[in-house]
């Protein structure tokens, strides 16, 4: 497929500076641009490439000025980045999905299954499991009694949707993810742990996204709720009974702990952890690796465990890596301190 400058431009409304008939048939990264090739600048630090890249065409920030000649045709936007998803979307949806059955999938007599779905090879349908048209149930991907499926999502090799379980539409699930595992829920006996059955379900709104090998675990009762557009990186593990808001992104191995309340629009750095029966606010920030013990209000940024105003772990990381001078210098003062104690105590 190919697409000029100036249709390009006029799909996202932007505005043409260079070669409006110039054509291109590829995206690319701006450092590894090639003729025929799309790419955008949204990061100033890779401003350096557009001066050299290869690429025909560079979506650019309205606000963008170049420091020096341009060779390449720009097209600026409100968003360069946001523009090349639009771009990606386009082309992804032109390229087509599947349709049909596979004769080597295993599909119950009692599933439902709608117009224009795909089902892979030794990928298993259970009993009154509901598919939604245009759903894309890849190989080795299983899905188990009751559950159903909206339209347009998308399963991955090996992605598990145990029973009973709900995924809204155009979800996207990928390889080896696991929803509605049971809850890691125990009750401590004399002779040992008494397994709680796990009766509840996971539901899962419109437009999410989970990465691979990630976990969402059944509630013990009631329901795991997923809202709509949330994006899960891979190895994230969201534990029983767990609300996460709609549009809130969680990076790989984030962890939540049972019962938690995440609130809408947050964003959560790699390898938190969230501990349960907690609540947290909308539009909170939380840097890699922080540790969340208690409930926090929204609308603010923390880091570090446990976890506090990102400004402040700014300042106290400064001072950690002073930590074993000032703790030699004290050491001094000390000595120093003991020792005119005792010549004012040998003067008196």
């Amino acid at each position: 497929m190919e697409f000029s400058a100036k249709q390009i431009a006029e799909f996202l409304q932007g505005t043409i500076l260079g070669n409006p008939d110039i054509v291109v048939n590829s995206f690319t990264k701006i450092e590894e641009g090639k003729e025929g090739a799309l790419t955008f600048l949204s990061n100033p630090k890779y401003e350096p490439y557009l001066y050299s890249t290869k690429a025909s065409v560079v979506l650019v920030n309205k606000d963008f000025k170049p420091s020096q000649e341009v060779n390449v045709t720009l097209i600026q936007v409100e968003d360069a980045y946001q523009s090349l998803a639009k771009l990606l979307s386009l082309y992804d949806s032109l390229t087509g999905k599947r349709s049909g059955i596979s004769s080597l999938s295993s599909v119950s007599e009692s599933a439902k299954i709608a117009e224009n779905v795909y089902v892979g090879p030794f990928a298993v349908i259970e009993d009154g499991a509901v598919i939604g048209e245009g759903a894309q149930i890849y190989p080795f991907a299983y899905v188990g009694n009751g559950v159903s499926i909206g339209q347009g999502t998308t399963l991955y090799p090996h992605a598990t949707i145990y029973k009973g379980c709900k995924i809204g539409n155009n979800c996207i699930l990928h390889a080896g993810c696991s929803i509605g595992a049971d809850g890691f829920g125990f009750a401590p006996g004399a002779e040992g742990y008494s397994k709680i059955p796990q009766i509840g379900i996971v539901e899962i709104e419109d437009n999410v996204e989970i990465g691979a090998n990630a976990c969402v675990d059944r509630a013990t009762m009631g329901r795991t709720l997923i809202h709509k557009g949330v994006k899960l990186d891979n190895m994230v593990q969201i534990a029983h009974n767990v609300e996460v808001g709609q549009h809130t992104v969680m990076s790989a191995q984030t962890g939540v702990a049972g019962s938690a309340k995440i609130g809408s629009w947050s964003m959560f750095g790699g390898q938190c952890g969230i501990a349960g029966h907690i609540v947290l606010g909308d539009n909170l920030q939380v840097g890699a690796q922080s540790g969340i013990a208690g409930s926090e209000k929204g609308g603010r940024a923390i880091m570090g465990y446990p976890a506090i105003d990102h400004s402040k772990f700014a300042r106290s990381s400064a001072v950690f890596k002073k930590l074993p001078d000032m703790y030699f210098e004290l050491a001094q003062l000390q000595k120093e301190v003991k020792e005119l104690k005792e010549k004012l105590s040998s003067k008196q």
